[in-house]
């Protein structure tokens, strides 16, 4: 969640411009009518709020939930630390991912609230997405099955529409960035690589297994490098590890299998749509790839694979999710790792300098 939840299995790469199923158990989620209060920035006390636990940390901060005693609502505040994104350079970066957040509003994209900043700290507030990340339930079964992947993809093809729409392309689709809400639809997080694009950008980011061939050929890329990513997630999903995947971890290796497009599926994987529809998500033509023809969009919502999905009814979200969170309440922390929780007294003062650096954050 937002480049902190969970340890990551891989490394991200930061260079700019240079099977058991779980099944439904109704009697363990909360409430399904349980009140949402529409969230009032003018009325938002960040001194009224209570920090109950810390559910992710990274280089710059950490993402801790916590309970707004004025609403009665749980959030989750990304806290990062001001000297460490003006040491690292992080400035803009943090600045474009903020600017990106604010303008989305759309069921299968966490929703940015508030921001703000004091003299130590930018402030972050994001709606709390309880149930954990989808790469936690994958690891736990080994690999989903079709109809599981469907309903996943089904969802973040939605997301990607709608961002793409908004010339804004992602560029960091994987499990880890994938939340699950109480009712165990998708949340997608971590916005931190999106971009503003309306021809092509030569920005070198993400993450090694799921970088399309055109990033890492320098040859400027667009929205199809997310239809490549959502290839890579199904095959993911399906097999349980991504297809241009090398066992030492050994990066040159996995770029050069990327750029030659070198994978096959296992014998166990039968349903030929579910292959189909990764070959042509992972075609090295652009002009081949699915969701990049001149057909666009459209040709992905018409794909056999999808033939029994009523798109309207993914985008309503009544369709009945595969995985329901083992929460208790809006507020349960249960399905994120243990942190050690921080000393806010230890973090310096920012200087006035680069405390100016944020003054409209």
């Amino acid at each position: 969640m937002m480049h902190f939840m969970a340890s990551r299995v891989r490394r991200l790469i930061f260079l700019y411009k240079k099977s058991k199923e779980h099944e439904h158990n109704d009697d363990s989620t909360i409430d399904q009518n349980t009140k949402i209060i529409p969230f009032d920035k003018n009325k938002f006390d960040l001194k009224k709020v209570e920090l109950l636990r810390t559910v992710g940390t990274g280089t710059f901060g950490r993402v801790i939930v916590v309970h707004d005693k004025c609403s009665q609502q749980y959030y989750a505040l990304k806290v990062l630390i001001i000297e460490e994104l003006v040491r690292l350079k992080q400035v803009e970066h943090v600045k474009n991912e903020k600017s990106i957040l604010m303008q989305l509003n759309h069921p299968f994209i966490v929703k940015l609230y508030w921001t703000g900043h004091d003299a130590k700290f930018l402030y972050m507030l994001f709606e709390y997405v309880c149930g954990g990340e989808l790469f936690k339930y994958l690891r736990e079964v080994g690999h989903f099955t079709s109809e599981t992947t469907r309903f996943y993809t089904s969802e973040i093809i939605l997301a990607l529409k709608y961002l793409h729409s908004l010339h804004i392309i992602y560029r960091d689709l994987k499990p880890e960035n994938l939340l699950l809400d109480y009712s165990g639809h998708l949340k997608m997080t971590d916005f931190g690589f999106a971009k503003h694009v309306k021809d092509r950008t030569y920005s070198l980011c993400g993450t090694p297994e799921y970088l399309a061939p055109e990033i890492l050929q320098g040859k400027g890329h667009n929205h199809a490098a997310d239809w490549w990513t959502t290839g890579i997630i199904i095959y993911e999903m399906l097999v349980g590890r991504p297809p241009f995947y090398d066992e030492n971890d050994n990066r040159l290796h996995i770029y050069q299998k990327i750029v030659r497009g070198d994978f096959d599926f296992p014998d166990e994987i039968t349903d030929e749509n579910a292959k189909a529809i990764v070959r042509r998500f992972l075609r090295m033509n652009l002009n081949e790839r699915l969701g990049s023809t001149k057909s666009g969009i459209y040709e992905i919502l018409e794909h056999p694979w999808f033939a029994d999905i009523c798109w309207s009814d993914v985008l309503q979200r009544k369709l009945k999710p595969p995985i329901i969170p083992n929460v208790q309440s809006d507020g349960d922390t249960c399905c994120y790792e243990q942190y050690f929780e921080q000393d806010w007294s230890e973090i310096p003062l920012s200087s006035i300098s680069s405390r100016n650096l944020f003054k409209e954050f």
